[in-house]
């Protein structure tokens, strides 16, 4: 008797730890997040916007707040998503509201949303944070406006001069990961802001060519969810990982339950 309270002890425990951990690594990875995480000073930038829903609910309103110092100009109409904008008395854009419309059910469990926008960037270097206030069905609120460190971050993408020297790996790659070095598009956003005296006729019809530019690299007709951002998919093989130990130890307690119980 002993040893079968013993071991079922063991089992409990060893389970009740496999779970803990994969519940761990399943709430790590649900972030909500902006992409890319590095970008060009001046430049005209395809942004996307990640939501996980991390509840048994589904999302159905998103709201983000525009950093000081980015200009929102345009985004990405989606079917099934109502899309509004709060400005300010100069007429500059402070937020951003996704939510649901018509019949959609919104973000279920299980699943991740993506919304594209084009805002350009600071003309200094700096360190921007995407506060994000995400709505589910019952009325509940999470707000993504944390440190790095806390539970709840937010967002935050580091505008520098030079993307790839500040340790973009990317910065040459995909315009959705690290748009603002491609061929061609890097040198565009600089041109749209980089000199101080940028008011000019000239200078502005720079600016029209580098929106568009950054307007065909948004996405068209259903949202691309492919996550190519490298710290995300980081994060992603962490998670697995742990979720494979977990399920080591579970095996393991199993196997050693029954050894016992032999005995």
């Amino acid at each position: 008797m002993k040893k079968t309270s013993w071991t079922s002890k063991l089992t409990s425990t060893i389970a009740t730890g496999a779970a803990a951990l994969m519940l761990f690594a399943g709430f790590a990875s649900a972030h909500v997040s902006v992409s890319p995480s590095v970008a060009q000073t001046s430049a005209w930038q395809t942004y996307t916007i990640k939501i996980p829903s991390e509840k048994e609910l589904p999302t159905t309103k998103i709201t983000m707040k525009v950093p000081e110092g980015v200009a929102f100009k345009q985004y990405q109409p989606l079917a099934g998503w109502k899309i509004t904008t709060e400005k300010n008395d100069s007429n500059e854009v402070t937020s951003i509201t996704w939510e649901i419309d018509g019949d959609n059910e919104g973000i279920l469990a299980g699943q991740f949303q993506q919304f594209n926008f084009v805002a350009q960037n600071p003309k200094a270097e700096a360190e921007v944070a995407w506060d994000a206030f995400q709505y589910y069905s019952d009325g509940s609120i999470v707000e993504w406006t944390g440190q790095p460190s806390d539970s709840n971050p937010h967002s935050i993408t580091t505008i520098s001069e030079d993307p790839a020297a500040t340790g973009n790996a990317a910065a040459g790659g995909d315009h959705h990961s690290a748009g603002t070095a491609s061929e061609g598009h890097d040198a565009t956003g600089t041109e749209a802001g980089t000199d101080d005296n940028a008011a000019t006729d000239g200078s502005k019809a720079n600016d029209d060519t580098t929106l568009g530019d950054a307007l065909n690299d948004t996405v068209t007709g259903e949202p691309n969810n492919t996550d190519t951002d490298p710290g995300t998919l980081k994060l992603q093989q962490a998670t697995l990982i742990v979720s494979i130990l977990a399920l080591i130890l579970s095996f393991l307690g199993i196997a050693l339950a029954t050894r016992r119980k032999k005995r």
